[in-house]
């Protein structure tokens, strides 16, 4: 007999439709100490200490959000790290990657050490953190990496919490630091000079409806930032993540530097996917993000670039804020951002039921290859043996209705309100442990959520141009350099 049948495993799940990015399969699912030990027949399955039902149910392995803002510490007003993983929980999400732009900004050793242990004591789901990538942290890149980090964030454009954007120059630097140690950068692509001096621009000419926002950040900010950035990725040997593709136009720099070997990846989110020009009168400031939700003629070119691999990934940039600091009526005064993590795979779903693509896609997205893309596969993002035991349970036939006043976010102001939704995530696990069962979060969850860069591997890195390094060139003497 082997192994998995002598000793007795903590959970067997019998009955559902195990989704992988390749197929749909009726298979029962064995669990022991937080970990998938056995994908198969129910009759081939050890015994078990539990047993549950998942019949009428699609068991999908967890999501995997690589853009949330839980604004802990800070902004604990607009969400916290227990509310947000409560929210993620709610959305099927078993893993989210909670960005640097918080009070104090994660931008040196002692403020990720505090920000991991505000996270542990906090978080239902796991999570990973970024640190600040820019002028003035390319020293911290050694004591970040040490102090745990899943990835670096770079902001080539203003957002949220006005982080400076580092000049070309810097980020040549900063790419040469980061890239020998295989970390990911992940880049709020948009062009800062462009949209400061536009904005000053429609400011002065009296401009402050929300479509101005818009205006004020047209697509080349986008494409001018993704180029500049795979070309210093493609010279530095650095990995770079496109965050929250909005245009069109963007797909051409991406896609060529993909063909040219640079390690560039990225997402968008479903706001960019179903959201349109003709939404900012129905929304006005609550539509308000960075990038802007665009003009609904870049909505299939971004479908297309997610069925074909250009966009790698979904993410959601979950940006909560309260309901003052979404309707002011001057668009320049309005928090910019929306909650996300809860709707994404509802909202996601409804495609999958309209028949747009397949849930094996949908899996794909937004659990492979976002653990594929940082370092987290096999251990995460797929339902086989070895796997941590993340699971999303889902009845993709429930048809329902988003309510902001039904969220689980501390922010419950989203252009999502009263949308009509076909899929619904009733439980949701992590490492073997429900965290929402029969849609009731599990209190006792809070503070089981664990950092992932613990596990995560990322690949040997590849750094270029070594010697032509701004460290390398001030290391050499004189007489060398003649």
């Amino acid at each position: 007999m082997s192994d998995i049948h002598q000793i007795p495993a903590d959970l067997v799940i019998h009955g559902g439709k195990v989704v992988t990015p390749e197929t749909v399969l009726e298979a029962s699912i064995a669990v022991r100490d937080g970990r998938i030990v056995a994908v198969g027949a129910a009759d081939a399955m050890p015994a078990a200490r539990e047993t549950f039902d998942a019949s009428g149910l699609h068991v999908l392995p967890g999501a995997i959000d690589v853009h949330v803002h839980f604004r802990d510490p800070g902004y604990t007003h607009k969400e916290d790290f227990e509310s947000g993983t409560a929210s993620a929980a709610f959305g099927g999400v078993t893993t989210v990657f909670d960005m640097p732009n918080t009070i104090p900004t994660v931008a040196d050793g002692p403020a990720l050490k505090a920000k991991h242990a505000i996270a542990s004591a906090k978080a239902h789901v796991d999570y990973g953190l970024y640190a600040v990538l820019g002028e003035d942290t390319i020293e911290k890149v050694p004591e970040l990496v040490e102090a745990g980090i899943v990835g670096f964030k770079c902001y080539m454009g203003n957002t949220f919490g006005r982080i400076p954007s580092p000049s070309t120059g810097a980020m040549l630097e900063a790419f040469e630091v980061v890239a020998p140690t295989g970390k990911r950068i992940s880049l709020h692509a948009e062009t800062n000079s462009i949209m400061e001096r536009r904005q000053q621009r429609l400011v002065e000419s009296g401009r402050r409806d929300p479509l101005a926002h818009l205006a004020s950040r047209p697509a080349v900010v986008a494409v001018e930032a993704v180029a500049r950035a795979a070309i210093l990725a493609e010279w530095t040997g650095a990995r770079i993540h496109i965050l929250h593709i909005s245009s069109a136009a963007e797909l051409r720099p991406l896609a060529e530097a993909k063909a040219r070997g640079v390690d560039i990846t990225g997402e968008t989110c479903p706001h960019y996917l179903m959201l349109g020009e003709d939404d900012y009168a129905r929304c006005r400031g609550v539509i308000r993000v960075n990038p802007p939700v665009r003009e609904k003629e870049n909505q299939e070119p971004l479908w297309a670039a997610l069925l074909d691999g250009t966009i790698d990934m979904i993410a959601t940039d979950h940006a909560p804020h309260t309901p003052e600091e979404k309707t002011r009526a001057d668009i320049w005064s309005v928090d910019c951002g929306f909650p996300g993590v809860e709707s994404q795979m509802p909202l996601m779903l409804s495609e999958v039921a309209a028949g747009r693509y397949s849930i094996s896609d949908y899996v794909r997205w937004s659990a492979a290859n976002p653990a594929k893309v940082w370092g987290l596969y096999p251990r995460k993002g797929v339902i086989q043996a070895g796997a941590d035991a993340d699971f999303a349970f889902v009845d993709l036939d429930r048809a329902w209705t988003l309510h902001d006043a039904d969220l689980h976010s501390r922010s419950k102001i989203s252009p999502w309100d009263g949308r009509a939704v076909t899929g619904l995530p009733l439980h949701t696990m992590v490492r073997g442990r429900f965290v929402v069962k029969d849609r009731v979060l599990v209190a006792e969850t809070r503070g089981f959520g664990r950092s992932v860069h613990a596990i995560q591997e990322m690949p040997a890195p590849q750094p270029k141009h070594a010697d032509q390094t701004l460290a390398a060139v001030i290391a050499l003497r004189p007489e060398e350099a003649a």
